[in-house]
């Protein structure tokens, strides 16, 4: 049995401070429902520079909110990326919308645009992209396929808390979309355990998210149809119960005020990665378009297995031997028995996603990860021929 403590792809990073704020949480008259969830939305529009936000239960909750908030008619298909996990083309299915998937581009990961442009039809409406592993996509080339064809764009950005566009702008500031949702998962930049967050600029977007969040109610004398007292609402739209809690909030803001430094040190995990790896001619590491600032979720690298003379699972195994931990993202959404079943897709629709599933394994990336954790998975990494 392997002795040495494993090093995990990827986990949370928690201190001190953190823990001091779900325990005065705990002490609080409010555990959920309270002003902690607010006062993280606010933060968050202040970190992207997006006008609202919307605090979810996860992101896969906030990528459906953000569907139904488009209320779009029946019969209508989006398009997304094979490339990503299932929820970015669930939440479609969820409002019985077609997930359509456009190939990926081979350099960073992401949709490719002129997939994308190929994939409209009568039915598009809306256009899922996904910000792989944290790096963006190129949302001015796919906004301005949105504005051609008057479609509606949300930003899968579950990986991407932190990233910088091209132009400079924090993923997040919908500047090119319509809404933008983050995952605060464990595993990614910052956590609230399980949460996530939708930010808008469009001020009816918000209020049907906010409705969505909570059973579709509402308590705005402005909304209601009637109000005979203060006890009263509505329920104006058939809506979930996607809401944060005041003890993840708590955590959320906390975890927030240390994003900058969270990716500063993701970025020199990756830096010395990159150095440690430049010699190796089976693997290719994660490449950043110039002018992008990527706080990159995911060290997800091209490994051609065959030159390594090792299979995937072979090279997993041995790896996984000497304590470290790697994961495969993602297993292309349109080769699972639900959408092959489903809507016809087969092995062979998007070759380049394929080729990249074949060559593709994540390696431990987290803030907390000390200098000795990562001169270790160096050191197994260059052992494995």
């Amino acid at each position: 049995m392997n002795a040495m403590p494993m090093i995990p792809y990827g986990r949370q990073s928690i201190d001190e401070d953190d823990i001091a704020a779900v325990v005065a949480t705990l002490r609080s008259a409010f555990l959920t429902q309270g002003p902690a969830v607010a006062q993280f939305e606010a933060a968050l529009c202040s970190y992207t520079g997006a006008t609202y936000c919307v605090a979810v239960c996860n992101a896969t909750a906030g990528l459906h909110m953000a569907v139904a908030a488009l209320e779009l008619p029946a019969g209508s298909e989006g398009v997304t990326s094979p490339n990503t996990f299932l929820a970015s083309a669930n939440c479609m299915a969820y409002c019985n919308v077609k997930p359509v998937f456009a190939d990926i581009e081979p350099q960073h990961f992401n949709i490719d645009p002129v997939e994308v442009q190929a994939r409209i039809t009568d039915a598009t409406r809306v256009l899922v992209p996904v910000h792989f592993a944290g790096h963006p996509a190129d949302m001015v080339a796919i906004a301005e396929i949105a504005r051609k064809h008057r479609l509606r764009v949300i930003e899968d950005a579950a990986h991407a808390i932190g990233s910088r566009y091209e132009d400079g702008g924090m993923v997040g500031n919908c500047r090119h979309s319509d809404m933008t949702v983050f995952s605060f998962h464990p595993v990614k930049t910052i956590t609230t355990g399980e949460g996530g967050a939708i930010t808008t600029n469009d001020p009816e977007l918000y209020r049907r998210l906010l409705r969505l969040r909570s059973h579709g109610m509402t308590k705005d004398p402005q909304e209601l149809t009637s109000n005979p007292g203060p006890w009263y609402y509505e329920m104006q739209s058939l809506g979930f119960n996607y809401r944060l809690t005041d003890l993840q909030a708590a955590l959320g803001i906390t975890q927030l005020a240390k994003l900058d430094q969270f990716a500063a040190r993701r970025k020199a995990i990756i830096a010395q990665y990159n150095r440690s790896f430049s010699q190796l001619d089976w693997m290719q590491a994660p490449l950043q378009q110039g002018g992008v600032d990527a706080c990159f979720h995911l060290y997800a690298t091209q490994i051609d297995f065959p030159r390594l003379g090792k299979t995937r699972q072979q090279a997993m195994q041995l790896l996984l031997a000497q304590g470290v931990g790697t994961q495969v993202h993602y297993i292309p959404v349109h080769t699972q028995p639900w959408y092959r079943s489903t809507y016809g897709y087969q092995m062979g629709d998007y070759p380049a996603a394929e080729s990249y599933y074949e060559r593709a394994l994540s390696l431990p990336l987290f803030p907390a990860m000390s200098d000795a954790e990562v001169a270790r998975v160096v050191t197994a990494i260059q052992s494995l021929p």
